[in-house]
């Protein structure tokens, strides 16, 4: 799950951040306009929480953005504005929520989870493909009711896979998903090749089906046999 905070006041973007580290979440952030337009234009995030009021731009103009784009992240706006038209710009413009500052970090949590799970997974808390079950919140996977230990990047990948089922995914597209913007400063991704390997050993021991395909020359495919 990987969560893009675009949000010029600092303190609040890392207490986000912070809280969301602490609960299994990989954040990033943006305090300018600039930045995040960079940041949306190259890479792709599970959700994006927004702040409207930013030093050189609008957040309403990134909501465009994303809709020119054809982006499909999920947008939770953040903000200290609280008037029905901010309201009714932002839900016309693409937004899925609107949060008004102050706010609980437990209450935005909750939302953006909520958010994620109506958008990749029907609403739902788990993920049933054939004989695998993932509960999302609680990072477990079992296979014929048995748990397989699983790592929180294996767990990652899994979801990333079957959320992106019959679709080739490539090497560069896993390593930004695993690692975000990091994943520039590889000097390769060989890791990623661990991590299918590791992930297809778990799955194949647990008797479970061979789903994990390696398409030559462009990367991996979940596929049902």
């Amino acid at each position: 799950m990987k969560i893009l905070i675009i949000e010029d006041e600092k303190e609040i973007a890392q207490s986000i951040k912070d809280y969301f580290n602490s609960n299994s979440i990989q954040c990033e952030t943006a305090h300018t306009y600039n930045l995040a337009l960079n940041k949306i234009e190259n890479y792709d995030y599970d959700c994006i929480l927004l702040d409207l009021m930013l030093p050189d731009g609008d957040g309403f103009e990134i909501l465009k953005e994303l809709k020119n784009k054809n982006k499909t992240e999920g947008v939770i706006i953040i903000s200290a504005k609280e008037t029905l038209e901010t309201r009714i710009e932002g839900f016309n413009l693409g937004a899925d929520d609107y949060l008004t500052k102050p706010f609980h970090l437990s209450e935005l949590l909750v939302r953006m989870q909520a958010l994620i799970r109506r958008k990749n997974f029907n609403g739902n808390n788990s993920v049933v493909f054939n004989e695998i079950t993932i509960d999302i919140f609680s990072k477990t996977v079992t296979v014929k009711d048995q748990k397989l230990d699983l790592t929180k990047k294996e767990i990652d990948l899994l979801l990333f896979l079957i959320g992106n089922k019959e679709r080739v995914l490539s090497k560069s597209a896993i390593a930004e998903h695993l690692s975000g913007d990091m994943a520039d400063m590889l000097d390769n991704h060989d890791f990623i090749y661990a991590h299918i390997k590791n992930l297809k050993k778990k799955l194949n021991q647990a008797d479970a089906g061979d789903y994990i395909k390696t398409v030559y020359g462009l990367g991996y495919r979940w596929e049902d046999e």
